[in-house]
């Protein structure tokens, strides 16, 4: 656990109905009255530290491996035929909307909710695509399905394609996870990049 303040402070109690939505889509529009876009999640979420697998098969973990002030971490999939990709440019058009000194404070981390198709140099080439520091993540799926959990990101393999693929169903917000390993505020999948930005920069004018 890191020992900086959290990020969280200033933000007040939000309903959490309705974290979870499929690939295909999902609720939308972010409440709460505070000064962010984000939607504010009170109690907060407490990030398990189980690793996982970053692109050069080394262990990862959300917990013990970030040591930014903020990190912003989406759970999809790389076969994802639409969502995912809508939030991975949204994610790599943000990092673009900051300068150097704000970048330094800040990781972007992508977790595969398909790791029997998306291994390491599949996730690797994927994330690269849309900006390459942002950071992927494999693994097993059972670690996978409980860091999501613990996100309150709910993760499961859908239902079998004509084609012979399957859906998978995961939870499509972006989540930021504090220095204290705390998750107090999630976006929607069609935040903006404007939005988003905006609230990475509010959030680290907090930490």
């Amino acid at each position: 656990m890191r020992g900086r303040r959290t990020l969280g402070s200033a933000l007040g109690a939000a309903a959490l109905a309705g974290l979870l939505a499929a690939c295909g889509g999902g609720a939308s529009g972010s409440g709460g009255s505070t000064e962010l876009s984000g939607t504010p999640l009170d109690p907060p979420a407490e990030v398990v530290g189980t690793p996982l697998v970053d692109t050069s098969g080394e262990p990862y973990s959300l917990v013990d491996d970030t040591e930014k002030d903020l990190t912003l971490v989406f759970f999809g999939y790389t076969n994802c035929p639409d969502i995912c990709g809508q939030v991975m440019a949204t994610l790599a058009g943000t990092l673009a909307r900051l300068d150097a000194s704000e970048k330094e404070r800040l990781d972007v981390v992508f977790v595969t909710t398909d790791p029997a198709r998306d291994d390491e140099a599949v996730v690797a080439d994927y994330v690269s695509a849309f900006d390459p520091s942002i950071i992927g993540l494999t693994g097993d799926l059972d670690d996978i399905v409980a860091v999501g959990r613990s996100l309150y990101v709910g993760v499961d393999r859908g239902e079998k394609l004509p084609s012979g693929g399957y859906d998978v169903t995961h939870g499509t917000r972006v989540m930021a996870i504090d220095a204290d390993d705390e998750t107090h505020v999630m976006w929607d999948h069609d935040v903006s990049q404007a939005q988003l930005a905006r609230d990475v920069l509010l959030l680290l004018d907090e930490g």
